[in-house]
């Protein structure tokens, strides 16, 4: 019991780096002897020294030795050179004589080989201690590992008959302060927003984190600005205007085009990178009726680009493309206590769904009041998980 006490105070730790660490995981460790915490260290920010080397660096500054304790770490220490040297080292050159884990690193780079430094070198190593709650940490940098895409999140704000904007696009606000500032949240766990040319060009909008309770703070001093996530916009015939907002915000914005348009829009292609935008190239996925940038395609550069956590806030067209390839691993909607009517705007364009059978079920995982509006968190249903449970109900 003492091993899941230990693990559970470096699963707090861990949490301290919610906002700050993409694209690296979130991890804590805790240093322990006779039964008595000794340090505490957690990743605070990318390219910085690791849960395992803080917690060594502050036992430095007590002048206490680390030598017999047993560390304990929600994520299998690393065993190569990155930006910083391999925590497992670390460890043993400290005479640190017992690790306990939480989880193996899903990194290819990684997974094992620090367990196996660790154990050739006379160290006692045990895994999987509160490995359930260790895996939440880090959902999605886990699924880019071992799916080589990143996990999805879709925000929509709706009114109570399903509504996301008035027939002539009028959409503010549908929800509430409260709500408002409850996506300011999302976006600050995120690593980057993604969207589709024609919400940029019908809001103009800013997609960035303006709430100051996601700010680096410490002691009251601000020790370094706002992490912003990145914009990704999906473009297929290169329409973004030179002067959108996004362009003129803080943080990356990456717009994403058709690779014939590297040839037929260098102009253009100079004018938003000149503004600070970074255009990339995509092949194009042909569908019935329309030409879009492929998801697939879309969904592996971005895990090339080491995003973990995608937010996707963008309209009808878009948000159903991508719950339809089945892209979409969260639904996180708000739901407005008013009606819109039936000549506003619907939530998703879900092209093909002509009989019952054919619906996309979903997994209800939270439904809360946030101000005077409801969130929702639902996940949508496995074809195989769907069919599944259908057998079971006959």
């Amino acid at each position: 019991m003492l091993d899941e006490y230990y693990m559970a105070k470096a699963i707090s730790l861990a949490k301290k780096g919610w906002y700050s660490t993409h694209p690296n995981p979130r991890v804590g460790c805790v240093l322990v002897r006779d039964d008595e915490i000794i340090a505490e260290g957690w990743h605070q920010y990318a390219g910085q020294g690791h849960a395992e080397v803080n917690a060594l660096a502050v036992l430095a500054k007590k002048n206490i030795h680390a030598k017999g304790a047993t560390a304990y770490v929600t994520l299998e220490p690393c065993s190569h050179f990155g930006k910083t040297p391999p925590c497992s080292n670390a460890l043993i050159e400290v005479g640190i004589t017992r690790v306990v884990i939480a989880m193996v690193d899903p990194n290819p780079l990684v997974s094992g080989n620090g367990v196996q430094r660790l154990q050739e070198s006379g160290v006692k190593v045990k895994t999987g201690v509160l490995e359930a709650e260790a895996r939440t940490l880090n959902s999605g940098f886990i699924q880019r590992m071992e799916s080589k895409r990143p996990r999805v999140r879709c925000k929509m704000a709706m009114s109570l008959d399903g509504r996301t904007a008035m027939a002539n696009g009028e959409s503010k606000w549908i929800t509430s302060a409260d709500a408002r500032e409850d996506v300011q949240r999302l976006r600050a766990e995120s690593s980057v927003i993604l969207t589709g040319i024609g919400t940029i060009i019908a809001d103009d909008p800013s997609m960035n984190v303006r709430s100051h309770k996601y700010t680096d703070v410490k002691d009251g001093v601000q020790e370094r600005g706002m992490r912003q996530p990145d914009r990704f916009i999906l473009d297929t015939q290169l329409r973004t205007p030179t002067q959108a907002k996004i362009l003129s915000l803080p943080g990356k914005t990456v717009i994403a085009t058709a690779k014939a348009r590297q040839v037929l829009m260098q102009q253009k292609i100079q004018d938003l990178e000149s503004k600070g935008a970074n255009v990339l190239f995509l092949p194009i996925q042909k569908r019935p009726s329309t030409s879009s940038l492929s998801l697939q395609a879309t969904m592996s550069l971005m895990a090339q680009q080491q995003y973990n956590d995608v937010l996707l806030e963008a309209g009808a067209t878009l948000t159903g493309a991508m719950l339809q390839a089945g892209f979409v691993d969260e639904l996180i909607i708000y739901m407005a206590p008013h009606l819109m009517g039936s000549e506003a705007r619907g939530l998703f364009n879900l092209t093909g769904l002509e009989s019952m059978k054919q619906r996309i079920n979903l997994n209800i995982q939270d439904i809360r009041a946030v101000g005077e509006d409801f969130r929702i968190t639902a996940k949508p249903v496995l074809v195989s998980e769907s069919a599944d449970k259908h057998r079971d109900t006959r």
